[in-house]
């Protein structure tokens, strides 16, 4: 009877729970490694660079790169198996490297992880942002950053060009949807700008961008199979622009985001996706809290993306996060294809 009754109980606990809270996040088991790469921007056919974080074999090291500490290690001895890919967009005038927890976090659990910088549109040249060629070159660039890790002599026999999912951040969110197959409505950002003029991030220019390339179009990239969107910026996708999506979607953004406004970017995703995502509102937090924790120097150098909220804790919520998106991953692409006697090597 005992048995019985705890049979009933795990039937009822199963018929409640998500298919991702069910399965459990892949626990850390290599260190990283992270691999440089150098390619073609398919607008201009100029050189654009990528960094690939993936599983090691080799003893764990820090490195450091483009300012931030890093828990990898550069051209590290590669771990055996067959890995799925994710690819990593950075939002506006960023750096895929303020992201660096999150790819190494994947890496550890057993994903490629590659981080684009998108050109144009980073840290350090802004020469795109605000005009067409950025909003439909960012998802040309990462489905180049696929197409260049696939054939890379260290990476290629290691990846599985059939497990590609993508990881977008606030404007990186905006690319990972494009590549879905969202068609962004240039209608919609105007009348979003008449609405909120206030807005100076979307809207300094009213909501218009500049039209420099007419020979772009949005491109989906149909070796893309799942989506982590954190903050994402959505005010050009309504529900008949969404239509196109039908790829899983794991979906964060901060309750008190200031830059974005969330009912009409993330919870306006949660709403409109034809398949509904699987949607975590985290109380109190920023816009900013989807980057990595910062440490001391890197607090006092920019407070305004170090400092979060009283009584929000940015290292549990990259704890939580990262594992829930290894879980999501793996469960929507499927874990590393490392067999048991290849684990008996290790």
């Amino acid at each position: 009877m005992m048995r019985l009754c705890a049979m009933l109980v795990m039937c009822l606990l199963g018929s409640l729970l998500s298919v991702q809270a069910q399965a459990v996040a892949p626990d850390p088991k290599w260190s990283v490694g992270f691999h440089r790469l150098i390619f073609l921007d398919p607008l201009d056919h100029q050189p654009m660079e990528a960094i690939a974080f993936y599983p090691s074999s080799a003893p764990e090291h820090s490195s450091t790169l483009g300012g931030f500490k890093l828990d990898a290690t550069e051209e590290a001895d590669i771990a055996i198996g067959r890995f799925p890919m994710l690819m990593v967009s950075h939002g506006n005038y960023g750096t895929p490297l303020a992201l660096h927890d999150v790819a190494t976090s994947l890496a550890r659990r057993g994903f490629v992880v590659v981080a684009v910088t998108h050109p144009g549109d980073n840290d350090r040249d802004h020469s795109r942002t605000g005009k067409v060629s950025n909003l439909y070159g960012r998802p040309m660039q990462i489905s180049a950053a696929i197409t260049a890790s696939l054939a890379d002599p260290m990476l290629s026999a290691y990846v599985d060009a059939k497990r590609v999912g993508v990881v977008g951040y606030s404007a990186g969110g905006e690319t990972a949807l494009i590549l879905a197959g969202a068609q962004p409505d240039f209608e919609r950002l105007r009348a979003y700008c008449r609405r909120y003029p206030s807005d100076e991030d979307a809207c300094t220019t009213g909501g218009v961008l500049e039209a420099d390339r007419s020979d772009l179009k949005p491109m989906a990239d149909s070796r893309v199979h799942a989506l982590v969107l954190m903050a994402p910026l959505a005010l050009m996708f309504g529900r008949h622009s969404l239509a196109g999506v039908h790829i899983p979607v794991l979906l964060y953004s901060g309750a008190a985001d200031q830059l974005l406004l969330v009912d009409q970017n993330a919870g306006a995703l949660a709403r409109k996706l034809p398949l509904a995502p699987s949607y975590h509102l985290l109380d109190g937090a920023g816009h900013f809290v989807f980057m990595a924790p910062c440490n001391a120097q890197e607090r006092e150098a920019s407070p305004g993306l170090c400092t979060d909220a009283r009584g929000v804790d940015r290292a549990d919520i990259h704890r939580s996060m990262n594992a829930e998106a290894a879980r999501f991953f793996s469960n929507t692409l499927g874990s590393s294809r490392y067999g048991a006697q290849m684990a008996a090597q290790e």
